[in-house]
């Protein structure tokens, strides 16, 4: 007697990923963790069709949501520098992809002397989301209760 194998209902061919189906494969996730707020502050970007990290940064001294806004200007960057023109982005930052689309990151951060590199980033973020057409992005609300956590997760709630 031979015995097939059942998938899980989330199981996809074209990822490495067990993704929901309605979450696009062909797309990058973000996410930031930081340890308190401020405190240790770190961001990734986590291909979701292999499961490769794309790109990571930190920890420096910051907050989650500043984190969050420079992981998805950092996947625009890096996505415009490749010439990747058909990727999705998802972040499950509500604030962060508000601030994107705003082009400004609202952040009540203290300016010192902790926080100076991070504070010359977010200019350096904000000046690229202005001086570059965003427009053609598609960037999308991670939804985590519907989905479960973001790929991109650091795993530590």
């Amino acid at each position: 007697m031979r015995m097939e194998l059942q998938n899980p209902p989330d199981y996809r061919h074209d990822t490495v990923l067990p993704l929901p189906e309605e979450v696009e494969a062909n797309a990058w996730a973000v996410d930031a963790a930081c340890s308190g707020n401020p405190g240790p502050m770190e961001y990734r970007c986590i291909d979701l069709a292999t499961g490769a990290q794309m790109f990571h940064f930190g920890p420096v001294v910051g907050t989650n949501n500043i984190g969050e806004f420079l992981a998805i200007v950092h996947a625009m960057a890096l996505m415009r520098q490749k010439g990747i023109t058909d990727k999705t982005i998802y972040s499950d930052s509500r604030n962060a992809i508000i601030w994107v689309t705003k082009k400004q990151c609202k952040t009540k951060l203290e300016h010192n002397a902790k926080t100076e590199q991070l504070h010359h980033i977010i200019a350096r973020a904000e000046n690229w989301l202005r001086m570059n057409d965003t427009s053609k992005f598609h960037l999308v609300k991670w939804e985590t209760k519907a989905w479960g956590e973001i790929p991109a997760d650091f795993g530590r709630k």
